[in-house]
């Protein structure tokens, strides 16, 4: 498996192209863009581009699908049914399928959106905006931080410290670095309604992004 990182700078957002050396074909996480760049990288590598995984319905986050899809031909997954006018691979809950020759594991992940979803292929996690390094994502209310802590540490923190985290926004991390430093997924859920204010009032950040 080779992974190859793609940064758009609409919502300066990741994306991620997988590549399986042993079939020719390619997943793509997050298709904030799609641009010559890209094509040419696809072309480079003679992949064979079978299948797009959409983490969430932020627009940052797959604004480039239209176009890929007027040049390839993949399947389009999400845990929505539908993206701008696309029908979709509809994933619920928990799962596995099978893309580009990896088996793929899917959790459902809400709290910073209510489709968000994180994909495991091997030993990484590609966990869209549920988590950056240092932080869970940003969510509207206490509930939804709640579930999305929860959701992180009955999927991810239950696995090997050694599984590297790719986000959708920043630098990657792993399961051991996010145990050590990640003060908002390991605090206390006991804290007062004070402390676990909405990360939107908090910090200013846009959570739709």
């Amino acid at each position: 498996m080779k992974i190859y990182f793609h940064y758009s700078s609409n919502g300066f957002s990741n994306g991620y192209l997988v590549g399986n050396e042993k079939t020719g074909e390619a997943v793509m996480i997050d298709p904030g863009t799609m641009n010559e760049k890209l094509l040419a990288h696809i072309e480079k590598n003679r992949y064979n581009l079978t299948a797009l995984l959409i983490t969430h319905n932020h627009e940052s986050h797959h604004q480039g699908l239209e176009t890929m899809l007027r040049v390839f031909s993949p399947k389009v997954y999400a845990a929505d049914a539908e993206l701008k006018g696309v029908k979709t691979m509809l994933l619920q809950g928990d799962g596995t399928f099978v893309a580009a020759g990896f088996p793929i594991r899917y959790y459902a992940t809400p709290g910073h959106s209510p489709d968000s979803l994180m994909y495991q292929i091997e030993d990484v996690i590609f966990c869209g905006d549920a988590l950056s390094a240092g932080r869970i994502g940003t969510t509207n209310n206490m509930y939804g931080r709640r579930n999305l802590v929860t959701h992180l540490r009955n999927k991810m923190l239950s696995q090997n410290d050694d599984i590297i985290l790719m986000p959708g926004h920043g630098p990657p991390s792993t399961i051991g670095a996010e145990r050590l430093f990640n003060y908002e997924l390991m605090q206390n859920e006991t804290e007062s309604p004070e402390n676990m204010r909405s990360d939107f009032l908090v910090t200013g950040i846009n959570p739709y992004i």
